[in-house]
């Protein structure tokens, strides 16, 4: 059995006192006040984005159309519901180019290279679980096996290179991504220096597939990035078995331009879309995690609360926490209905405290179901990993379910459900 947490070294946990009313370190001021300044004349509308992304890549093949109705509702509800700050139509406006800029690339890459789509995309590793239910250990345990391909963070942000910088790197330059993700997580970890307590982000950090499926734009990941009901309530209402078919040629071009085999994924959106998930990757292995949803909601909501100062300039942790209640428990039920559209002998449910107890016995029954090799070999690799980064290494965060006007006992009647369909374990809910 190994230890995960590193307390001798682990420094002490921290109290998120300024999440209605954020403070930012003085360097980043007049960062902040430049974005304020670029505001002026930016236009989230799909017209605006789209023209700026085929500007930047001198290309205006995106596909099939029907993201653009997707993407009407998401800039109505950014505009109208989001609140943002000016910073925060900066930062999306370029998130949003950044994603459509991706799309151009791609389709741009299969018209030059329809064969990419007979590329195969076999028995994939999927990990279906609510954020902080130990699906970022077991994703980075997994990924650690060097049999198994994974999305680094720089290429679920650029996963194609304009066929400029791909000569280039092709006649020996250096792949720019990376440096160019370091700088984005440059301004991040100046922005949120206590985000990392929360979430480790670094430019070879594993990463999810949510990335890619925004440039389909249908993804949960734009609810993490602002409260937009409307979107949220079309994105529900809508089969999302055509965006997942996107993703599948996403990675089949990733596998052509950079290798692999087995890909191993990760979303907690999947857990609400079993459906769409084994229709487009019938042969997947799914490991479904479980935690107590109390513990999970007090984590999710201190970090969404923690991170929507960079796109509003007063959240509101009432609101937020709300919100996402609301959103955690639609999850879980769709999981507990659902559950079963995954075939009992292709998975298996990992419920985090015996995950914790025996990270690595754990993967290896992950690794039998999946009838995927667990080799010595693998096992030093992941605790390899593991002695490189060590948990809690960043120090942690107390915990306030009252901060957000929830309260634990409501919530533990809201998700019995859950926690008896799954035999879950309460925790404490203070953290540190």
């Amino acid at each position: 059995m190994r230890t995960l947490d590193s307390a001798a070294v682990r420094p002490p946990p921290v109290v998120l006192d300024d999440l209605a009313d954020p403070r930012f370190p003085d360097e980043l001021v007049p960062l902040l006040d430049g974005m304020a300044a670029a505001a002026e004349g930016l236009e989230l509308t799909p017209p605006a984005l789209m023209d700026a992304a085929s500007e930047s890549t001198g290309l205006d093949d995106f596909g099939d159309g029907a993201f653009v109705g997707r993407l009407d509702t998401l800039c109505t509800a950014l505009r109208e519901e989001a609140g943002l700050s000016p910073g925060g139509l900066v930062s999306l406006h370029a998130q949003l180019v950044g994603m459509l800029r991706n799309r151009l690339l791609h389709q741009d890459l299969l018209t030059r290279h329809p064969e990419i789509l007979d590329v195969p995309i076999e028995r994939p590793l999927v990990i279906a679980g609510l954020p902080r239910t130990g699906t970022t250990h077991l994703h980075n345990l997994l990924a650690a096996d060097p049999a198994l391909r994974s999305l680094p963070y720089w290429e679920s942000l650029e996963p194609i290179l304009p066929e400029d910088e791909w000569a280039a790197v092709a006649g020996g330059a250096p792949d720019p991504r990376p440096e160019r993700c370091q700088l984005g997580l440059d301004v991040v970890n100046g922005a949120l220096p206590h985000f990392r307590r929360m979430h480790d982000m670094t430019v070879e950090h594993v990463h999810e597939e949510i990335q890619l499926l925004a440039m389909d734009v249908s993804t949960m990941l734009f609810e993490t990035l602002a409260l937009v009901p409307s979107w949220r309530d079309d994105y529900l209402a809508t089969d999302q078995t055509p965006s997942y078919g996107y993703l599948k040629t996403v990675l089949q071009a990733l596998q052509w331009l950079r290798g692999g085999t087995r890909w191993v994924l990760k979303s907690p959106q999947h857990i609400e879309q079993f459906g769409p998930l084994m229709a487009v990757f019938p042969d997947a292995t799914v490991v479904v995690t479980h935690r107590d949803p109390v513990a999970v909601t007090t984590s999710v909501v201190t970090m969404l609360t923690y991170t929507a100062r960079l796109q509003v300039a007063r959240p509101d942790p009432v609101v937020i926490g709300h919100y996402w209640a609301d959103r955690v428990e639609r999850m879980l039920r769709a999981c507990a209905d659902d559950r079963d559209l995954v075939p009992a002998e292709q998975s298996l449910d990992v419920r985090f405290s015996e995950f914790m107890a025996d990270d690595v016995a754990m993967v290896g029954r992950i690794y039998g179901v999946a009838g995927q090799p667990f080799t010595p070999e693998v096992v030093a690799a992941m605790r390899a990993f593991m002695d490189e980064h060590p948990r809690g290494r960043h120090g942690g965060v107390r915990y306030d379910l009252g901060t957000f006007g929830l309260d634990a006992g409501e919530l533990r009647e809201r998700f019995r459900f859950y926690v008896e369909r799954f035999g879950v374990a309460a925790e404490a809910t203070g953290g540190g």
